[in-house]
């Protein structure tokens, strides 16, 4: 079965004055489109892998279970859609996000010291990401959370990637120029600082919770394994 470009969980608009709703059209519409097409034109070649799920294929990113006259394609198209479907979801109205609580608000602060330092640390790896990425907050098979920086499409669920550690992840933000010129032009530590006042708590303490028992969420519940 083919993939399709998933529903926002809010109208375009939704993120203002910290997300501007034509950025978020073109993003949604026309850049996450364009990796559903992609990636779907690439596994019309080797039907036999439209059946396995986002998380599984990003999973098995630069292995044998993908065809080498794809891999490239399925890496940033697969990624790029595994990503943006992510990000949609950990995003949410300004007035619905009131900071990390529970288990993710205890597990944030042991592993950082506060939830502050967690932020600035965040922040320093979305801002010093080169060229385009993203940065993520994920906890790993210990249930311990750690900060990281992928380039491109890239993500933790790649565990081939050089320099990272496999992670489930809990937060992530597109640092790509797509996802804020239109607002920010240069000033990506701007849009940085701007993306926690829209952050989805609620949903980061569901992957949180989902990644301590080694589970990945796809549309609400533990994807499909391969």
């Amino acid at each position: 079965m083919a993939f399709s470009l998933p529903s926002l969980p809010y109208d375009y608009a939704a993120l203002e004055p910290h997300v501007d709703a034509t950025t978020m059209n073109i993003h949604h519409t026309k850049h996450h489109q364009t990796y559903v097409n992609n990636l779907n034109a690439a596994l019309d070649k080797f039907p036999e892998l439209k059946s396995v799920g986002i998380v599984d294929l990003n999973k098995a990113v630069n292995t044998d279970k993908i065809p080498a006259d794809i891999k490239t394609v399925v890496r940033n198209n697969g990624g790029g859609h595994y990503n943006h479907s992510f990000f949609w979801k950990i995003m949410t109205n300004p007035s619905n996000t009131n900071g990390p609580m529970g288990d993710l608000k205890a597990a944030i602060e042991a592993d950082f010291g506060s939830v502050d330092e967690m932020k600035t640390k965040f922040n320093a790896a979305a801002a010093g990401r080169f060229g385009s990425g993203w940065a993520w907050l994920g906890v790993d098979e210990a249930g311990k959370l750690h900060i990281e920086s992928t380039p491109n499409q890239d993500n933790p669920l790649m565990s081939h990637l050089p320099d990272t550690k496999p992670l489930f992840p809990v937060l992530g933000l597109d640092v790509w120029e797509h996802a804020y010129y239109l607002k920010y032009q240069n000033r990506r530590p701007e849009y940085i600082a701007a993306f926690w006042n829209v952050v989805n708590w609620e949903q980061a303490a569901e992957n949180f919770k989902a990644g301590k028992e080694h589970k990945v969420l796809l549309d609400g519940a533990p994807a499909p394994k391969m």
